[in-house]
């Protein structure tokens, strides 16, 4: 079985490495993202990769997205919801309203839109799998990070209950939580903890691996190794799970 892959936000970052490496394993891939030249450069990379712009704060954009791919790939067996924004780095009483909901949006309620419309393309198909990326903020608390720690807690409920719905369709939902991953994005994030904290960008990243038993990044190839993993016939008999991918991470 050739698998039929959905995967949002997949122009960079772990998003991308999955992409590669579901069509590494022969998957058919289609990528939607909000950088169309994200887009077009992983297009080239990868023969018979398909992709469509796709702001996924907007539910007009995510419905069409999701029939295309669905129509693009004759079907949908796996979905990855990787979609995220890290928001705002303050405390609860300095996070605006408009900020606060900007990451639910993206977080939590495009992650919503994006499987209920998947739903009914996973009930035909014979291995249906979906995928959510969650984070290590989604099992501790994160000091300065309310909104996208709330988000991220949301998803391993969400996650659950997907699995308890939809196991009697023999569709498996499991979300993965990784740590502090290499690339841009955390480098973001440390520029706005030292910002806080008066601290060098050094000292943060220092500061955050000291929490973990493995002192280093985590490589999100590994992440992308995992999403298959969870994927395949290998992963058949798991569902409902929240894996951390963290290096042994204690607290935030």
């Amino acid at each position: 079985m050739v698998q039929r892959v959905f995967i949002t936000a997949g122009a960079s970052g772990i998003g991308r490495e999955i992409a590669r490496a579901f069509a590494a394993q022969g998957a058919n891939v289609f990528v939607c993202d909000i950088d169309a030249s994200g887009l077009d450069n992983l297009a080239a990379e990868i023969p018979g990769l398909a992709t469509q712009v796709c702001d996924v704060s907007k539910l007009a954009d995510i419905e069409k997205t999701v029939a295309f791919a669905a129509d693009t790939l004759g079907g949908i067996d796996v979905v990855v919801n990787n979609a995220g924004i890290a928001g705002p780095t303050a405390p609860v009483e300095e996070v605006t309203p408009e900020q606060w909901d900007k990451v639910i949006q993206i977080n939590l309620s495009a992650t919503f839109h994006v499987t209920r419309l998947a739903i009914p393309y996973l009930k035909k198909s014979s291995a249906g799998a979906i995928v959510t990326i969650s984070s290590a903020a989604g099992r501790f608390g994160y000091a300065n990070r309310s909104a996208y720690s709330s988000s991220k807690w949301a998803l391993v409920g969400f996650t659950k209950t997907l699995a308890i719905e939809l196991g009697q369709y023999g569709i498996r939902a499991n979300v993965i939580l990784p740590g502090t991953v290499e690339g841009e994005r955390i480098q973001k994030v440390f520029e706005g903890r030292a910002q806080i904290s008066g601290q060098t960008v050094e000292e943060v990243k220092l500061a955050s691996l000291a929490n973990q038993s493995i002192k280093q990044l985590i490589d999100p190839r590994d992440i992308a190794a995992l999403a298959v993993f969870l994927a395949s016939d290998h992963g058949k008999s798991i569902s409902g799970q929240m894996l951390p991918i963290d290096g042994d991470m204690h607290q935030l």
